[in-house]
């Protein structure tokens, strides 16, 4: 019987099907994930998304989105509900080490952390990415930021997909050396090539002098750099003569971003419809290789609709783990397939996605159902599109007025879906995960405004305010940090959590205000913080809460 295979699994971030060289792009050299795409199996029908957080839970947990809470990139909704078990979980269970390398996007504060949900060790960001309100200290760019190792945060000098990649390395040699009888589970998920385009510049000097724009100049730089450091991981692996028992997975979480758009024109995707937080394929379909040296076959394809909640059934299969058998699992294993003991995944399924902002699921927004060769686009207005992705990849005529049976049946399908997904916690119990306040895992709580509920419709804004829902876990005295913007004159700073409340009148100017002594009883209840002045009434931007 074979043994289990180390895993590394590699998640870009942003990262179109047309970004790879393989994949027909005529600007860049990606000559690692082509080498991964050559000799390995390719899941051709794969989509993933429409964005970044509900396509990691699906990934993570093999369950569509909704049955996990994590439904949205922000404001609580990026939190995955910690009762959901995932696949660094079930494997670590099976006898894996764990790693996690670069982005996480489940929950950035306890009991979701990543190393609350099955990772050993852990270097990553907050939030969505570097740069944005998540992440708490003012040293969060791409270049030195300030990262949580393990739980504690610390500033990691370099450029942010080669710090991730190099930890990723780290954790895989020093594992091999210290227990070489033990599989690991390496998943490095770089924050690149996602926006804000930042990358040496020695890295977009190709592309200036193709005349490119500068923003695609940058995303192609960044692109080739995450290539050479998979490159680096792929020569890692055959410096410690492991490649033959790795199983490599690369893929990426969703299609191009707006914010890359030049003119209101997306970069090369080979000619499909639509960006990310779209349900087209330009926002769905991206590149996914599994190689496995003398066990998978090179070069073989797999064009039936496959996507991230098949990866925990496929890798728990492989892996010898087991998937959760107290919750639906929404994927497929994937193995037969794989291996080329099937003619294909299963095609008589159908995989469904849908993404819109907001607190519950509103049927038929921005939706849309895959079955073999046909996919059902639909909207709250009930307008259908109906697209032959064998004849028509790029989605460009709508077949509905000519094949009515074939919209009903994929509308039937998807509204059981729907009905199924978005009760499997009763909208009742829809809301965000808490966070947990006092605990042992972590004596010092952030609160973000990744995290927060907005009170209006401002949201990230310095000028937004939120409320955050935390659980107390532990009774006792609490002081409590507000980092506000500098205050003005005759400014007011206020704290509420549960019946505590706190005011303060700091000196202009101030940006950092400590409440002492505050004493909170365990149990529900919410944190509102924030300062008033001339300039109005606006949300603290971090909450630092211990337990004294």
């Amino acid at each position: 019987m074979q043994s289990p295979p180390n895993v590394l699994f590699v998640i870009a971030d942003d990262l179109a099907w047309g970004d790879l060289a393989c994949h027909g792009n005529p600007y860049v050299h990606t000559p690692h994930l082509d080498r991964l795409h050559a000799e390995g199996v390719r899941l051709t029908g794969y989509r993933s998304g429409p964005v970044c957080t509900p396509a990691r839970a699906c990934l993570m947990t093999g369950r569509h989105a909704y049955r996990t809470r994590a439904i949205d990139t922000y404001m609580g909704r990026s939190m995955m509900d910690p009762a959901e078990r995932t696949l660094p979980e079930i494997l670590r269970d099976a006898g894996y080490a764990t790693a996690i390398s670069g982005k996480w996007h489940l929950g950035d504060r306890h009991p979701m952390r990543a190393i609350d949900k099955g990772f050993d060790a852990a270097l990553v960001h907050d939030g969505g990415g570097l740069t944005q309100p998540a992440n708490p200290t003012t040293n969060n760019g791409y270049f030195g930021p300030d990262l949580w190792h393990d739980g504690t945060l610390e500033t990691v000098p370099g450029y942010c997909t080669d710090v991730f990649a190099g930890h990723a390395r780290r954790a895989i040699v020093d594992h091999v050396r210290a227990r070489p009888e033990t599989p690991f589970f390496g998943y490095f998920a770089a924050n690149a090539p996602h926006a804000p385009l930042h990358v040496p510049d020695a890295w977009a000097k190709r592309f200036h002098a193709m005349d490119l724009p500068e923003k695609w100049a940058r995303l192609y730089g960044m692109i080739e750099n995450l290539d050479a450091n998979v490159g680096a991981l792929l020569e890692t692996l055959d410096e410690l003569a492991i490649a033959d028992r790795t199983l490599v997975v690369f893929t990426s979480d969703h299609g191009p971003c707006a914010s890359a758009a030049v003119a209101g024109e997306d970069r090369f995707n080979g000619g499909l419809r639509g960006r990310k937080g779209t349900v087209f394929d330009g926002g769905l379909r991206v590149p996914c290789f599994w190689r496995w040296p003398g066990t998978l076959p090179a070069g073989r394809d797999v064009p039936a609709p496959t996507g991230p909640v098949d990866v925990l059934p496929t890798l728990a299969a492989i892996c010898g783990a087991r998937a959760p058998a107290d919750r639906t699992i929404d994927g497929a294993d994937l193995s037969p397939a794989l291996r080329g003991e099937a003619n294909d995944a299963p095609r008589d399924r159908a995989l469904f996605y849908q993404w819109h902002r907001g607190d519950v699921p509103v049927r038929r927004r921005n939706a849309c159902v895959v079955m073999d060769r046909y996919k059902l686009v639909t909207d709250e207005t009930l307008a259908h599109g109906l697209y032959d992705l064998v004849a028509d990849p790029r989605e460009e005529r709508d077949r509905a007025a000519e094949m009515p049976q074939r919209v009903r049946d994929l509308a039937a399908r998807y509204e059981a879906w729907f009905d199924d997904v978005s009760t499997t916690r009763g909208l009742a119990t829809f809301d965000p995960p808490r966070i947990a306040l006092g605990t042992r895992r972590e004596p010092v709580t952030v609160l973000t405004r990744q995290d927060w509920r907005p009170r209006g419709a401002d949201d990230w804004s310095d000028a937004g305010e939120g409320i955050w829902r935390v659980r107390v876990a532990e009774p006792g005295r609490y002081r409590v940090t507000l980092r506000v913007p500098p205050t003005g004159a005759a400014a007011e700073l206020r704290l509420e959590i549960g019946h505590a409340a706190r005011a303060a009148r700091p000196e202009p100017g101030t940006e950092t205000y400590t409440f002492h002594d505050l004493r909170l009883s365990a149990g529900e209840t919410s944190v509102a913080a924030w300062v008033a002045d001339a300039d109005g009434r606006r949300g603290a931007r971090y909450v630092d809460v211990e337990r004294a």
